[in-house]
Formats: C-alpha cells, sequence, structure tokens
C-alpha cells in the first residue's frame, strides 16, 4: 500500500535531515508523527517514528528521579563549528588520534575494544573549535547496536585505518557493512562540492537513512614507509575515491593539515558581531556554512532576532559599513552590525 506521504510530512522529515541538535532532532520527529497519514502503508514508518522518539527522549532526559545511569549518554550534543566522528577498526588508533588533537583524556591503550562510549572532544582551529567525538571500534566481533543513532548528529566522520595492517581491507569492509546495517553511508562529496545526487528525494526514501562526508586517515605511518602508495591500493581494492590523509598519531606526522582541511571542506565561514558605535567583537565568532546570509547570523544571537530583523551593514576587505538585507550571503571574517 502506498505511504501517499504529505507535504507536511515530507518539510517535517527534511527538516529532520538538516537537524543535528538532538533537541532539535526530537521536535522535528514527533512533527513527523503528528502529521503523517495514518493507514496501514505508514504501519512500519510510524513505528520506527516511536521507536526513535522514545530512544532520544530517554537520552536527553538522562538518569530518572532517584536513580543512576547505568552507562554514559549514547546521545553527544553538537558543540563548536561542527561535529565530526571518528571511526575505524580495532587498534586503528583512532584514541590516540583523538587524544592527540583534542588534549582528551581518552583511554589509549595497545589492544583493542578500549572505548567502549561515545568520547567527545575539541579540536582548535584558529580561533573556532571543531568537537571530536571518538566512537568505538566497528567489526563484526563487536557489534555496536546504537551507532546509527549517534551519528545522526555528526556533520561529517574521520575514517581511521592502520595503514600497516595487511587486514585493512577486510577491516574496512566490515565496517562498512555495519554502517549499511544501520543505514549510514559514507561519501567523498563534502559539504563544498557540489551534490550529484541532487537535493529531491522521492517520497518513501528513507527518512533517517543518514550520508556522512568522509576523509580517510591513514594512521601509523611511522610504521609503513610505503604509505601513500598503501593507501591508493586500498582504495583500489575497496572500490572506494574517498579523501585521503596520511598522519601518524604516534610522531603527529600529518596533523597539522588535518583542522585546515576540515575547516576548508566543512564550508566554515566565521562571522563577528558588533553594536553600532563599539568595534566588533573578535574574540568569539559565529559559525556558519558557505551560503548562509544574515538571517542566519541573527537566528544564531537570538531567535527572536530573527523575525525583527531589517538590514546589516558589513565590514569586509571590499565593504566599510555597507547596507545589506537579511538574505545577503556572508564570508569568512565578515563584521555584521545587526539592525532592527
Amino acid at each position: 500500500m502506498p505511504a501517499n506521504l504529505s507535504p507536511e510530512y515530507k518539510a517535517a522529515a527534511e527538516a529532520l535531515r538538516r537537524a543535528r541538535d538532538p533537541a532539535e532532532r526530537l521536535e522535528h520527529l514527533r512533527e513527523m508523527l503528528r502529521v503523517i497519514p495514518k493507514h496501514k502503508g505508514t504501519d512500519h514508518l510510524q513505528a520506527d517514528l516511536k521507536h526513535r522518539i522514545k530512544e532520544l527522549d530517554e537520552e536527553l532526559a538522562g538518569p530518572k528521579k532517584g536513580g543512576a545511569r547505568s552507562s554514559p549518554s549514547l546521545v553527544v550534543r553538537p558543540e563548536g563549528a561542527a561535529q565530526v566522528a571518528i571511526l575505524g577498526p580495532p587498534n586503528s588508533g583512532k584514541s590516540a588520534l583523538h587524544a592527540r588533537l583534542t588534549g582528551s583524556s581518552a583511554r589509549v591503550a595497545p589492544y583493542p575494544f578500549t572505548t567502549q562510549y561515545p568520547e567527545p572532544g575539541m579540536m582548535p582551529i584558529e580561533d573556532i573549535l571543531l568537537q571530536l567525538v571518538d566512537l568505538p571500534p566497528l567489526s563484526p566481533q563487536h557489534p555496536v547496536t546504537w551507532i546509527g543513532s549517534t551519528l545522526q548528529s555528526a556533520d561529517a566522520c574521520l575514517l581511521v585505518v592502520d595503514i600497516s595492517d595487511p587486514e585493512a581491507v577486510q577491516q574496512v569492509e566490515d565496517l562498512q557493512a555495519m554502517l549499511e546495517g544501520r543505514r549510514v553511508g559514507l561519501t567523498r562529496a563534502w559539504p563544498v562540492d557540489p551534490d550529484p545526487a541532487g537535493q529531491e528525494r522521492e517520497e518513501g526514501e528513507d527518512p533517517f537513512a543518514l550520508t556522512l562526508p568522509v576523509l580517510l586517515v591513514a594512521n601509523k605511518s611511522d610504521l609503513d614507509p610505503d604509505s601513500r602508495a598503501d593507501v591508493a591500493a586500498l582504495e583500489e581494492l575497496l572500490g572506494v575515491d574517498y579523501p585521503a590523509m596520511v598522519v601518524s598519531a604516534q610522531t603527529g606526522a600529518g596533523l597539522d593539515r588535518l583542522g585546515p582541511w576540515l575547516f576548508d571542506r566543512l564550508g566554515i565561514v566565521r562571522v563577528y558581531t558588533k553594536a553600532p558605535g563599539k568595534p566588533a567583537d573578535h574574540h568569539k565568532p559565529f559559525t556558519l556554512r558557505r551560503g548562509q546570509t544574515v538571517a542566519d547570523v541573527a537566528r544564531l544571537v537570538h531567535r527572536e532576532l530573527l523575525e525583527s530583523i531589517k538590514y546589516a551593514r558589513l565590514w569586509n576587505a571590499s565593504h566599510e559599513g555597507q547596507h545589506v538585507g537579511r538574505d545577503h550571503p556572508l564570508e569568512d571574517r565578515d563584521v555584521v552590525e545587526l539592525h532592527e
């Protein structure tokens, strides 16, 4: 029986796909359940919606009154300019990489399955922070049933591989299969790239399917003098063409390029605000994506301001206080003065 999904449902589903904050996602899930046509053709989808609402609601609510949570939260609230998940097979050096980039106190050990739950940390890039989330290793011997739900808030991922391991190809194939089983796909296309698949979605397409931009991080290059050639061979055998970077979490080689690469490929734009007659605040920028506008900055400053903003004054290399409208796209390091 066809689902015959309504325009209201499709709008809520599209909003869910764009949302990264767990509380915002919960709001859109409830709206999808409210407006979905109620008939046999949507029974399965209704059940899926109810399950995801219950799962996310419990995570956001935290421990019940009078009780303690038996394990850490599986939902990582996004912080900083973007959330990047760190995926990889056992002993690929994920946790060592995470600790080196963020200064976190995550456990690092020379044996598999050290990481059991999501471990967030913040990586500085100039005057912003990126949130890196170290996740448990993925392998058939260590199923992580909740990985699909946890990844819903991620903007992208790093696929960390021990390039010196002769089993690397099989490990990555197993990892990809586990992700596909949780409705998660990986793509070489990042936000700054044109979307080859287009933006329109067909009716009945899985609203919970997730496709994450991926950077293949070939770790432990200090153990493999032929790392770059081995990366090319690995991708050929896997039949993929992911962007790749050769690094060593042990020595730090190549890690200085990782932050700037992510900044550029995620399309991050820093915008500084100022009050009339006062200098701009260059200490804590608001972060947007390429193509976002004055109205998006107003929403970040305060939701109510989004409704009342009329125009802005703009300062950058080519503008000195020029008046621009709500829909004016902003560029990195723009300074804006919002006017109601």
